[in-house]
């Protein structure tokens, strides 16, 4: 076969590459990329580098918060104090509410004011209640001269960095563009979603430990820690936290150089200890805070089927006024949602989670009844990631969900507002 000149092999047509198919839509070409690659980028996204899909969820955070305050305002004018008031009175008053005023109490007068303590008789065992939050609020306040608009304020920023530390949570989970604000909204609109607007201790304590378990999941322990300890210093399930973090450590050693950071793991425990030793230098009693739960909210340790025949007896026994019995029906549907989580949790090998959740769910559930348990809701982020997988799947349960839980959203809030609120 005789051989090409040279000429016409330079002048010969290059066969053209086919190019790669496009997705039609771009914020499905961003869906397209690999799992892997998406958990690499959101892994090593900087803390303070806000994205759009970040600024996204800041937006949908300042319209509920704005939706909040259209309720309070409504509540003060349709549900006054009296039925005959013509003052609604004081914009802040809907949010001076139950544990507020014990939070208040402790940043402004401290745990033992004048001599005071358990010993005496109508004592408000305000030692139940974990100081992070009022020494974060004694400080506001000599910024913020209002004490209820400084608890107002650490609330609504805690609320803005618990929302998108959960947002990138679930894209690690869930890498569609979506998930992260899906999360968020089921969270924002989730029934007990008040207690993140007002001064209570739920989205501070999400300000610790969501940002704390994204740090565990970059292996950045000494930061994961550091914030579970500052979890523990708002709630006690701080240490819950503690150990879902201790869990995923272990989980993911691989040689022993992994190991260095094993000394850190024991800082989340650290003030709890503080606090107990505290309370024992003014009351002898290093188990103060607990007792303090035991006498004011009947925390004492009751097998978990003595706590759900108490409860169920209370809900639909018609030993409550009708306020305090749709409580304890709420109480009993929140432990259902909280022991079908963990059995999802369990069934997806997520140990630490599941771990997390169990913790809690003992805890709560070995009092002589139910108490706070759809509050404590707000805090088991996998269910939100688990709600936002389940509308990724099922397109129409999005709307479902929106369907059932706005109204009651709407009603725990008007609830609390009011000062109807009972558990």
């Amino acid at each position: 076969m005789p051989a090409v000149p040279p000429g016409l092999r330079e002048r010969a047509p290059a066969v053209p590459k086919r190019p790669a198919p496009l997705s039609p839509h771009p914020r499905r070409r961003r869906a397209t990329m690999a799992p892997d690659r998406v958990r690499r980028r959101l892994l090593g996204q900087p803390a303070l580098r806000l994205s759009g899909a970040d600024r996204e969820i800041l937006w949908l955070y300042a319209l509920s918060r704005i939706a909040v305050w259209i309720t309070a305002y409504c509540a003060r004018w349709l549900f006054p104090s009296t039925p005959d008031a013509h003052d609604p009175g004081p914009v802040l008053a809907p949010f001076e509410r139950w544990d507020w005023n014990h939070f208040l109490h402790i940043a402004r007068d401290g745990y033992f004011p004048y001599g005071g303590g358990p010993w005496q008789s109508g004592w408000d065992n305000r030692e139940a209640f974990f100081p992070g939050f009022p020494m974060l609020l004694r400080a506001v306040h000599v910024v913020v001269p209002d004490w209820t608009t400084a608890g107002l304020l650490i609330s609504l920023v805690s609320g803005a960095v618990a929302v998108l530390a959960l947002a990138r949570i679930t894209r690690l989970h869930l890498p569609d563009p979506d998930a992260g604000r899906r999360a968020v909204l089921f969270l924002l609109v989730s029934p007990c979603a008040i207690f993140l607007a007002v001064g209570y201790t739920e989205s501070l304590f999400l300000a610790f430990a969501l940002p704390a378990w994204l740090a565990a999941r970059q292996g950045r322990w000494p930061l994961a820690t550091t914030l579970a300890a500052l979890a523990t210093t708002v709630r006690i399930s701080g240490l819950f936290l503690a150990a879902a973090l201790a869990l995923q450590f272990f989980l993911c050693v691989r040689t022993r150089r992994d190991l260095r950071p094993l000394p850190w793991l024991a800082l989340p425990a650290l003030p709890a200890v503080l606090y107990s030793w505290y309370l024992h230098s003014h009351t002898g009693d290093w188990m103060a805070w607990k007792h303090a739960e035991e006498r004011g909210w009947y925390r004492v340790f009751h097998t978990p089927w003595e706590a759900w025949s108490h409860t169920w007896h209370h809900a639909f026994g018609h030993a409550q006024t009708t306020g305090y019995g749709f409580m304890f029906q709420a109480e009993i549907a929140a432990m259902l949602i909280g022991l079908l989580l963990l059995g999802l949790m369990l069934r997806q090998h997520r140990w630490p989670e599941a771990l997390y959740l169990a913790l809690s769910l003992c805890a709560l559930g070995t009092s002589y009844w139910y108490m706070s348990i759809p509050r404590a809701t707000l805090l088991w982020w996998p269910l939100w990631i688990a709600l936002a997988a389940r509308s990724l799947r099922t397109p129409r349960f999005h709307s479902l969900y929106l369907a059932l839980a706005t109204p009651l959203t709407t009603v725990f809030a008007l609830t609390f507002l009011t000062g109807r609120w009972a558990g």
